[in-house]
């Protein structure tokens, strides 16, 4: 009985190993490289981590491309049609109608841009420019102002919204992985 067993757990150690060796590394699993050049590419352009960029990615659309959120929140970085407008503008993007949001380079070009924009005025602080792509900036400034939030003003200890808590926590669990 006991050779049986030896046996049978070897034979399975053997299989698990073919099968982990023929895997794709975890992190390709889940997040799939079709928009890895607009990735790197939009993230080296706005100073920003493409894993940082990937992750949001993850949290915000599953990599859905043409993905619309019950706020309205559009295409892979989930842009409202509203902070998209703004951001067109401040891009001098020509000719911008928000149907753009579903082609994955603009709406990558335009998350990175506006991520680097929060980043200019919140600092490198990444959960405070998180909170504020998630919660809005002025939601943010509000916490950062309030002693229940911020002891100093400057960092963020507790995030009254629980949606952008959790947003933020799983944009870090995603980069951590």
């Amino acid at each position: 009985m006991r050779k049986k067993k030896k046996t049978a757990i070897f034979i399975i150690l053997i299989a698990l190993m073919i099968f982990v060796i023929n895997l794709k590394p975890i992190g390709r699993m889940m997040f799939p490289l079709k928009y890895y050049d607009y990735i790197v590419k939009y993230s080296k352009e706005y100073n920003l981590s493409p894993f940082l960029v990937a992750s949001v990615i993850k949290v915000e659309s599953n990599f859905e491309k043409d993905a619309v959120s019950v706020k309205n929140a559009r295409g892979l970085m989930q842009l409202t049609p509203s902070t998209a407008k703004w951001a067109s503008e401040q891009m001098k993007l020509e000719d911008f109608n928000v149907d753009m949001l579903h082609e994955p380079m603009l709406n990558i070009r335009m998350g990175c841009w506006y991520l680097n924009n929060l980043k200019e005025e919140f600092g490198s602080d990444m959960e405070i420019v998180l909170a504020a792509y998630n919660g809005g900036r002025g939601n943010v400034k509000k916490w950062l102002n309030n002693y229940e939030n911020s002891k100093n003003g400057v960092d963020l200890h507790y995030i009254p919204f629980e949606e952008t808590d959790k947003y933020v926590k799983k944009v870090q669990v995603n980069y951590n992985i």
